[in-house]
């Protein structure tokens, strides 16, 4: 169930706002903390100065690809009484919540109610 983009390619913090859904100002200090860990790299990209991009480093991918390992048991544990064509029928419909939550095609962000 996982995303089907390379994850490791390099890529604009604008790019990475938009595949993960966290706000670009929020991605600096998420970005920060994982260059102090010497999981990606920042740097300006070489057309555009302003933009800067990330890359994982060799560290970083050794580390995605064991969350990736943690990910795929505990996927296959939660979902090991499912069938596969129920595991697929679950993903389309959380799927369409999604996109219904979202203000994707069919559907709108419903708003929050403020309590009143």
């Amino acid at each position: 169930m996982r995303g089907r983009h390379d994850e490791s390619a390099p890529a604009s913090q604008a790019e990475l706002s938009a595949r993960t859904g966290i706000h670009r100002s929020d991605l600096v200090a998420v970005i920060n903390e994982l260059a102090g860990r010497h999981l990606v790299e920042r740097t300006h990209d070489p057309t555009d100065r302003r933009r800067n991009v990330i890359t994982l480093t060799p560290q970083g991918r050794r580390h995605s690809r064991h969350l990736g390992q943690l990910l795929d048991a505990a996927q296959e544990e939660l979902l090991s009484p499912l069938t596969p064509a129920e595991r697929d029928q679950l993903t389309r419909l959380l799927g369409r919540l999604v996109t219904h939550h979202t203000g994707g095609p069919h559907g709108g962000s419903r708003p929050v109610p403020d309590g009143g």
